[in-house]
């Protein structure tokens, strides 16, 4: 994506940039990425782990579609809102910075920047059993404090947006019970 649009542009987020988003922005909006889902499938190394005892957080992975939020940000703050948008999310090179088509709660359909897991990235984790999902949030613990609260905090504010996650709902109800 270029640093400086010449016009306001999108930013789709489907985790921790739904509840902290980091950037400034004039409209926030329910949004859907069909072709992509929400998957606990990238090894934390920095976030909500270390390389020795890594966590687990949220990439798009193929297949399906993944409800979130996509935000609008003003032309104006483009480059500041990408170059921080890259030293928070290509910190590790995991994600794959892509422009895709979201269609917002209002029925428009948008081009909208967001993240990808890399596949092909020593970090991908690929999808695994539920119960290995939960011993990676149990243990992770990085820069940005535990791997649980973080599940916590994206399927509670996913729940408050009316959307529903199974997965981040037997992990949260899990990460509770323990």
């Amino acid at each position: 994506m270029p640093l400086a649009p010449q016009r306001d542009f999108w930013v789709f987020g489907y985790g921790s940039l739904m509840w902290r988003p980091g950037f400034a922005y004039v409209d926030r909006r329910l949004a859907l990425l069909r072709g992509w889902r929400r998957r606990l499938c990238v090894y934390s190394h920095v976030y909500r782990g270390t390389a020795e005892r890594p966590g687990l957080v949220l990439g798009l992975d193929q297949g399906g579609a993944c409800h979130g939020v996509a935000f609008r940000v003003e032309a104006a703050l483009s480059e500041a809102t990408v170059r921080y948008l890259r030293e928070r999310e290509l910190v590790t090179a995991v994600y794959l910075e892509r422009m895709a088509p979201v269609t917002l709660d209002d029925g428009r359909r948008v081009s909208a920047l967001t993240y990808l897991a890399d596949r092909a990235h020593g970090q991908y984790a690929g999808p695994m059993p539920r119960e290995g999902l939960l011993e990676l949030v149990k243990q992770g613990f990085g820069r940005s404090g535990s791997n649980a609260e973080y599940v916590l905090n994206t399927r509670d504010h996913l729940r408050g947006l009316g959307i529903v996650d199974a997965e981040l709902e037997w992990l949260a109800d899990q990460l509770r019970a323990a």
